[in-house]
């Protein structure tokens, strides 16, 4: 009922939309330092007043939450539906070649520029969706409402702000994600450790170890200096020669000033970067760098025998926390997945940071509270106390089986349920799910450069939301 109405009118509005995405994409509302009135800087607080006076245009009551979230509402009805949106973004990055990156272009059937696709550009095709049912004159008789946020990417203190004086809606979808539908986000714990050992400066030795920029990031590159004594550069070079063969990591080794009976050299470990979530989809440098420093001929000491110990606990190529004894999976969510992200190790410490991902099955008794304990007998101390918990909302809800039949309609694929190790705007939620707004083998290149949005792509998911709200709320 009415997707011959609603694909009519999408097709109409199309460049409206498009028009209306590419005002948003050109703000830079990257999260910035607060200023009085404006709580993530200037251009976010830009970004969410654009928004709010783009519905208002088109008729929509509009609410702003001390400009950390606004809100807009097709009517006075029961609250019923919420979308959940947001209008921050990443950090524009380098390495852009379609476009710079807040000058959205529309080339080949698809609109460049940061915020395209994660999330201004399906915030808008929300928007349209509501748009298109008041303009077709459907008659709902319960609410819904749009959320628009603005620290999605750095925390979602927004959300919490918002929360805190607003009640949750019965049902609610986040486009923020891909299609079909997300109704399980693992659990997180992003694990800290440190550890402590009495000094030794016997040689050869380790300086330093220096790994990892964020704590959900696999390090692309990861850099360990040595100092060696007597002991001769060949001999090094023989097992950096090895470890690349064996790890498929690069071993850059280059000397640094040091006085000629001194020699000191850094070797810098090249990989591939990847998510947290993914771990095995990149090459860590960190865990690389750690097998090689554990291999080279260095002088047994306490350092070193606590490294050899940190090793066997999240060896090279370990993604699924084997080495901590806590590998597990269930069939609705999968695999745990383990990421060791951050390291860095001076002459008489370490501190350390692993990322990990935890299926429905995962609790704090059979992970965080046995990584604890393994961590304990190897001399180290994991600082976490609690984790969060998996999110999962029923895949044989009435609203999820609404949200995968509108899906099969509009697009003629199937649809199911899918599980994610990474965490959107919906993870608290009780009946929260993420829900488009592209298609299962697209990729947006979000964070990355040249982030895109195919056109088609958030046409349909326009569509799809305008026939979830008119089921949901008519």
């Amino acid at each position: 009922m009415y997707q011959k109405e609603i694909k009519k009118y999408m097709k109409a509005h199309t460049q409206e939309m498009i028009e209306d995405i590419c005002t948003l994409c050109r703000i830079d509302s990257e999260k910035m330092a607060y200023r009085e009135g404006m709580p993530y800087g200037k251009e976010t607080f830009r970004a969410l007043g654009t928004a709010l006076s783009m519905a208002e245009k088109y008729g929509f009551s509009t609410t702003n939450y001390d400009s950390y979230v606004g809100a807009i509402d097709f009517g006075t009805m029961e609250r019923h539906l919420d979308i959940l949106a947001h209008l921050d973004v990443v950090p524009a990055g380098e390495g852009w070649t379609v476009t710079e990156p807040f000058n959205p272009i529309v080339k080949d059937g698809k609109i460049y520029g940061r915020g395209t696709a994660d999330d201004k550009g399906p915030a808008v095709a929300a928007l349209y969706a509501m748009r298109c049912v008041k303009e077709l004159g459907v008659p709902l008789k319960k609410n819904v409402r749009l959320i628009l946020g603005t620290d999605e990417e750095c925390g979602s203190s927004d959300i919490e702000h918002y929360y805190d004086v607003e009640p949750e809606a019965p049902m609610t979808f986040s486009p923020d994600a891909d299609f079909p539908v997300v109704n399980i986000e693992k659990g997180r714990l992003a694990g800290h450790f440190t550890g402590e050992w009495d000094e030794s400066e016997a040689l050869p030795r380790l300086l330093s170890f220096e790994a990892g920029i964020k704590s959900n990031v696999v390090p692309g590159k990861a850099a360990a200096t040595i100092e060696l004594g007597e002991t001769p550069l060949d001999a090094i070079r023989e097992v950096i020669d090895e470890m690349e063969k064996n790890l498929g990591v690069e071993f850059v080794l280059t000397a640094q000033d040091s006085l000629e009976d001194d020699p000191i050299y850094t070797i810098t470990a090249v990989g591939a970067g990847a998510h947290a979530s993914s771990p095995e989809e990149g090459k860590n440098a960190l865990t690389a760098l750690l097998e090689l420093v554990c291999r080279l001929p260095l002088a047994d000491c306490p350092q070193k025998e606590q490294l050899e110990k940190l090793r066997s606990l999240i060896p090279h190529g370990d993604t699924e926390g084997k080495g901590l004894g806590v590998a597990m999976k269930d069939e609705l969510s999968g695999g745990l997945t383990l990421a060791f992200t951050m390291l860095n190790v001076d002459e008489g410490s370490l501190d350390g940071t692993f990322d990990s991902r935890c299926p429905l099955c995962s609790n704090e008794e059979n992970t965080l509270e046995v990584i604890r304990r393994n961590m304990a007998q190897a001399g180290l101390t994991l600082h976490n106390k609690t984790m969060t918990p998996p999110h999962h909302v029923d895949g044989d809800s009435e609203f999820v089986k609404t949200l995968l039949r509108v899906y099969e309609e509009y697009t003629g694929r199937k649809g199911e349920c899918q599980a994610i190790g990474g965490g959107t705007y919906v993870h608290s939620l009780k009946n929260g799910v993420a829900f488009g707004a592209s298609m299962p083998e697209t990729d947006n290149r979000m964070h990355g450069a040249d982030e895109f949005a195919v056109v088609d792509e958030l046409v349909t998911a326009a569509e799809i939301f305008a026939q979830v709200i008119i089921d949901l709320c008519s």
